[in-house]
């Protein structure tokens, strides 16, 4: 695994595993604060976002923590009963709407790596990402209400993974849900046990990297620009992008590939 230039002292740390095909390991790396959303680190994780992207020799991002149990323990709740002046606050709310836009126009499939819990607007920050690997064990949640405070910026997020009833019940109550449970809602791909969950995560990024990347790129932007369409509108869209990419080089080499009964060489054009 290569690091890319001295960023070990950020709150993000960024590296490329080239051997795995390219996949970009964005950890949080503030576990004095149970990786608390600050703005200091959500800026951290914007631009290690935004390298990624136009980062050609990044294929994945997988989203991990450096904490042993917790993931992430959500909002700064320092910040959120600061003295400083609302108008400042409010100019601040801007990076969870760009955060969660960004993981939707990536370009490039996310996989979140839920390692430890996974809590307040961390657990929208998971739900904003493609693929949720969680180890067994660990909690989802919106706690804030038990501390005065409703989880408005995630509530769009949790409403589109899982159930009205279910989620207002997660927002209103502040209970958390285990890995299990919330792979049995929809919130959750896969649980795995401790000892199989690093083996899991590498196994789940090396195989999305060697998927086309255009491809690849090309399902998710559709994917984003369909979800919240009616359906005659949504397959219209699709229709066109099908026809785009049978416009592809890929997806000739990939049907090639099939009938060889070889590995594609994907020519990301």
């Amino acid at each position: 695994m290569t690091t890319h230039g001295d960023e070990g002292r950020l709150a993000v740390r960024y590296e490329v595993d080239q051997e795995a095909g390219g996949v970009a390991w964005l950890v949080l790396d503030r576990p004095e604060t149970r990786n608390a959303l600050s703005d200091t680190l959500l800026d951290a994780l914007l631009a290690a976002l935004e390298r990624a992207r136009v980062d050609a020799d990044v294929r994945v991002v997988v989203l991990a923590s450096a904490h042993e149990r917790v993931f992430s323990a959500g909002g700064d709740l320092k910040a959120f009963a600061s003295d400083a002046p609302t108008v400042e606050k409010y100019a601040g709310l801007d990076r969870f709407p760009r955060l969660f836009t960004l993981l939707g126009q990536l370009g490039k499939p996310v996989i979140c790596a839920a390692g430890g819990d996974v809590l307040a607007g961390a657990f929208g920050l998971a739900l904003a990402c493609d693929l949720v690997i969680a180890r067994r064990g660990v909690r989802f949640g919106c706690p804030e209400i038990n501390v005065g405070v409703f989880p408005f910026m995630i509530s769009a997020l949790i409403h589109r993974a899982t159930g009205r009833m279910k989620a207002a019940e997660l927002m209103m109550l502040g209970d958390p849900v285990d890995a299990d449970e919330a792979a049995r809602l929809g919130l959750v791909n896969v649980v795995v046990d401790a000892e199989d969950f690093d083996s899991t995560v590498r196994d789940w990024a090396g195989r999305l990297a060697a998927k086309s990347p255009l491809l690849m790129r090309m399902g998710k932007d559709a994917l984003a620009a369909t979800r919240d369409l009616a359906l005659p509108e949504a397959l219209d869209a699709l229709r066109s992008q099908l026809a785009l990419a049978f416009t592809t080089e890929d997806i000739k080499e990939g049907v090639a590939a099939f009938r060889e009964k070889r590995a594609p060489v994907w020519r990301m054009r």
